[in-house]
């Protein structure tokens, strides 16, 4: 056998024989895997515990602010400020008192005299050398069985009287001076508690054995109708403060005349300030200025470009070509003579009719108003003498 033959069977068996050993040693089989939530149950931590609710003939909520239900009704507490507001403090309290069954899981925050004063339940924390600790640190999470206690007298023991709860954090326990009228304990001491408070309970469990898949874990379900007293027909509801509402929502919610009064206000300045589509009155029907209007806004054109030369010198003009009418030669004439000629056809002042023909200097407006109105009336009045001639030689 060749060498090269030799390293092959080396190389070969081997393998052979781990493939073999692997094939003997595999099998399929199937394994359910969780999925991710999705839609609501994404959002709701009680999604499972409100559809747990609803298959048991109970009607469920899941509540962004605390509104006051029936006294009948049973409200789950969960990541929630005690004394946030003493105002909303007060009228749980008050529903409580009135009959309202209240449940609360280990996330309750701040307000702790408050919550003892109206309870009577205390959270407590334990003592530990570092072995404990490191031992019971270990052991967070765990589930345990707690024995159930009716009254202060331990049940007999059966399973339907012993309950198995986890996500206990190991290290606190739970007290009352208060005659607890149902309770959970083991060696570790009470982790669930009822008290009397008026003609309500309420009820405190050491754990958060409700929110997400926490409710598939242990004797959770039995738990919830134990700590609830749940029975068929009744109005659950659940209240977190992980999910706030925006700013929008709790200003709707608790201050919507405002908000109508306000944005009712806002329209009407806008629509008072607004730019309108038409103008306020009917615009007049459109007309030619009269002859006079045009000569008037021409001559106060004239006057202010200018100071008036053109319009003055226009004036001269009119007045020559009309005296040239009554007199042929009237161009061949020196200034004297044209001024006696217009002074003879007109009857007006010599001197004046000089003036007004020769204005120069300085001027004042006004000046030069009165001697324009002098050359236009010794225009026209030589004008109507020629009209007047002409008519009488026909």
């Amino acid at each position: 056998m060749s060498r090269g033959r030799i390293i092959s069977l080396v190389v070969l068996v081997p393998l052979v024989a781990l493939i073999a050993w692997v094939a003997s040693n595999t099998y399929w089989a199937d394994t359910k895997v969780p999925m991710p939530p999705k839609g609501e149950a994404l959002t709701n931590p009680f999604y499972a515990a409100q559809r747990f609710v609803e298959a048991l003939g109970a009607r469920s909520a899941w509540d962004r602010a605390f509104t006051t239900p029936p006294t009948d009704s049973v409200i789950v507490l969960s990541t929630w400020h005690w004394d946030l507001s003493a105002g909303r403090r007060e009228a749980l309290e008050g529903w409580v008192e009135s009959g309202g069954r209240l449940v609360i899981d280990r996330t309750l925050a701040g307000g702790e005299s408050e919550f003892e004063r109206c309870s009577g339940i205390v959270r407590e924390y334990r003592e530990r050398d570092g072995a404990e600790a490191s031992a019971e640190s270990t052991a967070d999470g765990a589930c345990r069985m707690f024995q159930e206690e009716q009254n202060g007298t331990p049940s007999g023991g059966t399973p339907t009287e012993r309950y198995r709860m986890c996500d206990l954090d190991g290290v606190s326990f739970l007290t009352s001076t208060r005659n607890a009228g149902w309770v959970l304990r083991d060696e570790s001491g009470i982790q669930a508690m009822r008290i009397q408070v008026g003609r309500g309970s309420a009820t405190v469990i050491n754990a958060t054995p409700f929110r997400d898949r926490n409710l598939f874990e242990g004797d959770h379900g039995s738990l919830f109708v134990a700590a609830t007293q749940m029975r068929r027909g009744d109005d659950v509801h659940f209240l977190s403060e992980d999910a706030h509402p925006s700013l929008l929502a709790l200003l709707w919610q608790y201050g919507a005349p405002v908000v109508i009064l306000t944005l009712t206000l806002l329209a009407v300045v806008l629509w008072r300030g607004g730019v309108r589509f038409g103008p306020l009155a009917a615009m007049p029907d459109p007309a030619r200025r009269s002859l006079a209007e045009q000569i008037c806004g021409t001559g106060q054109f004239a006057l202010r470009n200018g100071s008036g030369d053109a319009l003055h010198a226009a004036s001269v003009r009119a007045l020559d070509e009309a005296a040239h009418r009554r007199v042929p030669t009237y161009a061949q004439l020196s200034a004297d003579e044209r001024a006696a000629a217009l002074a003879r056809l007109t009857g007006f002042d010599r001197d004046a009719l000089v003036a007004a023909v020769h204005h120069v200097g300085v001027r004042r407006s006004h000046e030069l108003r009165n001697r324009i109105a002098l050359l236009e009336a010794a225009r026209r009045r030589t004008l109507i003498e020629h009209t007047r001639f002409s008519h009488g030689r026909h």
